[in-house]
């Protein structure tokens, strides 16, 4: 995933690019955005199910104990 920040001359977001030690940011699309969202969302809901399952498995673990 890229890195995304405020660009600082015209303050939307923008991805950002390193090339010889220059930076540059090319502005976000709207279906960029949405594209990242959605994104973020699946991986967010990843960890979730794993934490859950984890919560689960150590709660387990101490009953048992």
């Amino acid at each position: 995933m890229s890195q995304v920040s405020i660009c600082p001359t015209c303050g939307s977001k923008s991805k950002i690019k390193e090339t010889n030690g220059t930076i540059s940011y090319e502005t976000l699309q709207d279906k960029e955005i949405l594209k990242k969202v959605s994104q973020l969302k699946k991986a967010m809901e990843t960890f979730k199910g794993k934490a859950e399952k984890l919560e689960k498995e150590l709660t387990a673990l101490k009953n048992n104990q």
